[in-house]
Formats: C-alpha cells, sequence, structure tokens
C-alpha cells in the first residue's frame, strides 16, 4: 500500500463520509474507488451482455423448463 498526498474539496468529502457512513477518510476514498470500479464493471457486463455474445438465449429457455414430471 502506498501513501498519497492529494488535495480533496473538504464538502465533498464531508458529504460522501455521510452518503458512505464511513467513519474515517481513509474508508470514505475506499468506499469511492470501489464504487467506481464496480459501476464500470458492471457497464461493461452489460455492454457485453447486449451484444449478445454472452447470452445464450436457446440455453435460458432450457433451463427454465421443467425437469422431472410431463415433458412440454
Amino acid at each position: 500500500m502506498s501513501k498519497r498526498l492529494v488535495e480533496i474539496d473538504d464538502t465533498l468529502l464531508e458529504r460522501a463520509r455521510a452518503a458512505s457512513g464511513s467513519p474515517t477518510i481513509r474508508a470514505t476514498v475506499e468506499a469511492g474507488l470501489r464504487r467506481l470500479v464496480d459501476d464500470t464493471l458492471t457497464s461493461e457486463h452489460l455492454t457485453w451482455l447486449r451484444s449478445g455474445e454472452g447470452l445464450d438465449l436457446d440455453a435460458v429457455e432450457e433451463a427454465r423448463r421443467p425437469r422431472f414430471g410431463a415433458e412440454a
């Protein structure tokens, strides 16, 4: 882990701490960084799913069919 010296807007930091419930500045910054990374990964995943490359609709339909009982 590295130490960094950065200037952060005091009002923005306090609003972020209140919103996240983080007890420390470090926890607040880490929560914000995690959120940014998670949001980016979610966006990339949604783009992938919408492209059709990641979703086999036939496999989804097959998985939804009942496994026991009368065949449909």
